[in-house]
């Protein structure tokens, strides 16, 4: 009985110390392997299929209570600059810059472009 208590206890142990936690502060969904592929097989990433999964990473970031990693917004904002969405990347860039103020002045001067017609 002893060596059956024993055994169910290092079970236990075991699979407790195999059981994964995600500590991470950021929710990172997609948006990792989304910019690998953009990158390597740009063809298979149109704008719009980045905006649907930033979209569903910001919807389950939030479900979650994290945040979403930084760089995300202004990615968003740049796709939906590249669909002609203005009014919509620049709130998506203003949102990165209100929530990673290191990114100012990358923010700004994306913003600047947009506002001179270059999309970019």
């Amino acid at each position: 009985m002893k060596l059956l208590a024993t055994f169910l206890l290092a079970c236990g142990v075991l699979l407790g110390g195999c059981a994964t936690q995600d500590n991470s502060l950021y929710y990172w969904g997609s948006y990792e392997a989304m910019i690998y592929e953009m990158y390597v097989e740009p063809g298979n990433a149109p704008a719009a299929l980045q905006i649907e999964k930033l979209e569903q990473d910001i919807q389950t970031s939030d479900a979650l209570g994290k945040q979403v990693p930084p760089g995300l917004y202004a990615h968003l904002g740049m796709m939906y600059a590249a669909e002609g969405k203005a009014g919509l990347a620049q709130a998506a860039l203003q949102k990165e810059k209100s929530l990673y103020p290191e990114a100012t002045i990358m923010v700004d001067t994306l913003l600047k472009n947009q506002q001179q017609g270059g999309n970019q």
